[in-house]
């Protein structure tokens, strides 16, 4: 399901049953509203026959508090769980339940979390640990109060499953990141899809606005066609269900035409523009500079996510580096004992090119950085310059990084040098020739020898 028009005239939601105090409106279900103790759910009526599927969920979970309660679950089980104590579902549920716990009921401090839970249909749920005992792959992940909607992409193909969100910080439909990932993992092979919510003592409004299901098939087999997956029975029973709709909505537009003849006939009019009013073709002063603010957070986001997406590689290049000059040096050491802790001047010079070349890479990153910084101040309102600065002040403490990782480079290099490469005080000049104090005496013995044999010979 997904919107516009997502809902019937009788308020049912086609394919779709819902549950408790889940309320369908025309582009979503709110599974439970911002009220204490409430339950709700929404489930498919018949079984998905996929052996591999992937489903896109698209919710929001907005709430006036600090903190929030309980939170929602993604199900996909070989029986419905319409009610019950697990997020408004059924307990001991066969399959599998991603959780998306707003509530830190162990006090870990760990919470809102994603938590994928697996169940044979024996197993009560822990909520006094938040499922930390059960869980096979969880990370956290704040879906509160987002300025997008929240993206949830859960797949499951050959036992594996994988479970990727968007954060809710952009409007890019596609950037996931990585959240958990279970191998081995058996589903039962047909089962329900599901979606539901719960508040207790804190409440937060949890809606659905999307729910998309796809079927997923291995590279080179064929996709069964349609008519063999629908038996005759059934798309009779659906074509005269569509021919029937058909015919009620024929009947509202001769009605409405009746009813508004002076929109009839009008070139660029149509019954939709009808309703819509100056509010919705202008935005407000204040709608425009909260989109401006978004959109380049947006920008000032993706552009950090790229920069730590080239420090990661960049350090894990270094961390390279430095285990292989770690490993030769072992290695001398080990072969020769007289030569330990000696690196080659090549190896050396190596690894100082290499830190050259880190630390211009990631000048030419800030100064990219700058640029666009610089870009998105224009067009930003002064109240995002707390962002700007909490950027800067991040580019700064990475600069301050990096001096810190060249001067232990430096120290390293200038303790593996060789002995006889290293640096050495310069010798002292020489000193003046002086005669020695036992030349002196000797000399003085013989000049007064000379003298007296001198004196007597004459």
């Amino acid at each position: 399901f997904k919107g516009p028009h997502l809902v019937q005239a009788d308020g049912t939601v086609p394919f779709w049953v819902h549950t408790g105090n889940a309320i369908p409106s025309a582009d979503q279900i709110r599974i439970t509203t911002s009220l204490k103790s409430q339950r709700g759910s929404v489930w498919t009526k018949n079984k998905s026959i996929f052996e591999y599927w992937e489903v896109e969920v698209t919710f929001r979970v907005t709430g006036r508090g600090r903190i929030g309660a309980d939170g929602l679950a993604i199900w996909f089980t070989e029986e419905q769980g319409l009610e019950g104590p697990v997020f408004g579902a059924a307990d001991k549920w066969n399959g599998v339940g991603i959780f998306f716990d707003s509530f830190d009921n162990d006090g870990k401090k760990n919470n809102p979390g994603v938590i994928v839970v697996g169940n044979n249909g024996k197993l009560l749920y822990d909520h006094q640990n938040d499922g930390s005992t059960q869980a096979l792959a969880s990370c956290q992940r704040d879906f509160r109060n987002k300025p997008y909607p929240v993206r949830v992409k859960i797949t499951y193909y050959q036992k594996t499953l994988t479970v990727l969100i968007n954060n809710g910080f952009t409007p890019d439909k596609e950037d996931y990141e990585f959240c958990a990932k279970v191998e081995d993992m058996v589903l039962p092979s047909q089962g329900y899809f599901a979606v539901s919510a719960a508040t207790g003592g804190l409440a937060d409004d949890h809606d659905v606005l999307s729910f998309l299901t796809f079927q997923l098939t291995e590279p080179g087999k064929e996709t069964p066609t349609p008519d063999a997956e629908i038996p005759q029975k059934d798309k009779e029973k659906y074509q005269e269900e569509f021919e029937h709709f058909q015919q009620e909505l024929d009947k509202k537009k001769e009605e409405f035409q009746k009813e508004h003849p002076d929109v009839q006939g009008q070139p660029g009019k149509t019954t939709c523009a009808f309703f819509l009013s100056a509010d919705d073709l202008f935005e407000t002063v204040s709608d425009r500079e909260l989109r401006q603010i978004f959109e380049g957070q947006n920008r000032i986001h993706l552009e950090i996510k790229q920069l730590n997406r080239q420090l990661d590689m960049i350090l894990d290049e270094q961390r390279r580096y430095v285990s292989a000059v770690t490993d030769e040096i072992a290695k001398r050491g080990t072969g020769f004992p007289g030569q330990q802790g000696q690196v080659s001047q090549q190896e050396i010079e190596t690894v100082v090119k290499t830190q050259e070349e880190v630390i211009r890479q990631v000048n030419e990153i800030r100064n990219s950085m700058a640029d666009t910084l610089r870009l998105i101040s224009g067009a930003q309102h002064p109240g995002s310059a707390a962002g700007v600065y909490e950027t800067t002040q991040h580019f700064n403490d990475i600069k301050e990084h990096l001096h810190v990782v060249k001067r232990d480079i430096e120290h390293l290099v200038q303790r593996n040098m060789p002995s006889s490469e290293k640096l050495k005080c310069p010798d002292l000049p020489p000193f003046p020739s002086c005669l020695s104090t036992m030349h002196f005496f000797i000399f003085v013995a013989a000049q007064t020898v000379l003298f007296i044999g001198y004196i007597m010979y004459r």
